[in-house]
């Protein structure tokens, strides 16, 4: 039975991923800072399906959580054969001279050390064990800048990097390592970027069929789905009416 953590699982793609993931009858380890919202998926889960789940409440930026929350992993979930980096967020769209520290900080600390401090943590028993597989999340953001994408889009850069980084690294190890890149997507990531306002999160998604969470659900589950043999290296999806950060139909 593989066993397969996800961080960042109490909504949006994280959540979607977990359930798409959870009918193949898989050990999951599921993380987030929400407790709530992320226990209640778990019980979803443990209704609709026989796999079994471990939930982990604790913030990806904060390293010695990562690292107790990581260690309370018990002996018949500790071999982690997959490893998807969901955690990530933005946080508005001001210009750099009117960006917030505050902001910047949050961005930097859970889209790029986040995503370090469970890779560091996972990652020495796929190479021990000369297996596994890595999944990060990125986005169109990883390659282009849009206007008041400014911080944002760096993150997303890195991801892009750290992901080419880490092929290179555990390429001896028989590590495939996959980034996903999802364009314009409708869950809660809006309306985080915009601090709980929904009616101005919704405009961003109007004119025009967004991609959902469950999209990018199913390009993980067919990344994980091809033979040993086989390692997609990036993914860069988007709706059909969208090219890329700056040009959208609507």
């Amino acid at each position: 039975m593989k066993t397969i953590l996800i961080t960042g699982a109490s909504g949006g793609f994280g959540e979607a991923i977990a359930k798409t993931l959870a009918k193949q009858n898989v050990n999951l380890i599921l993380t987030a800072r929400n407790e709530k919202a992320l226990l209640q998926v778990c019980d979803e889960i443990r209704q609709t399906t026989q796999s079994q789940v471990l939930p982990l409440v604790f913030d990806v930026r904060d390293f010695q959580a990562c690292e107790k929350a990581i260690q309370s992993i018990p002996e018949n979930m500790k071999n982690i054969d997959v490893l998807v980096n969901n955690a990530g967020l933005a946080v508005e769209m001001n210009t750099i001279d009117k960006g917030a520290i505050e902001d910047w900080e949050r961005m930097i600390d859970t889209n790029i050390k986040g995503l370090l401090y469970i890779t560091r943590l996972v990652s020495p028993g796929m190479v021990e064990r000369k297996s596994g597989h890595i999944i990060n999340i990125g986005s169109t953001a990883s390659r282009e800048v849009y206007v008041g994408g400014n911080v944002y889009c760096g993150t997303k850069h890195a991801v892009l990097a750290l992901s080419k980084g880490m092929r290179m690294d555990f390429l001896p190890h028989n590590i495939k390592v996959t980034v996903v890149c999802p364009g314009a997507a409708e869950t809660n990531f809006s309306v985080v970027r915009f601090h709980g306002d929904k009616e101005r999160a919704d405009k961003v998604y109007e004119g025009y069929t967004p991609l959902v969470a469950e999209d990018i659900a199913n390009v993980v589950e067919y990344v994980l789905s091809l033979p040993e043999h086989v390692c997609i290296n990036e993914i860069n999806m988007t709706c059909t009416a969208q090219f890329n950060g700056n040009i959208i139909r609507k």
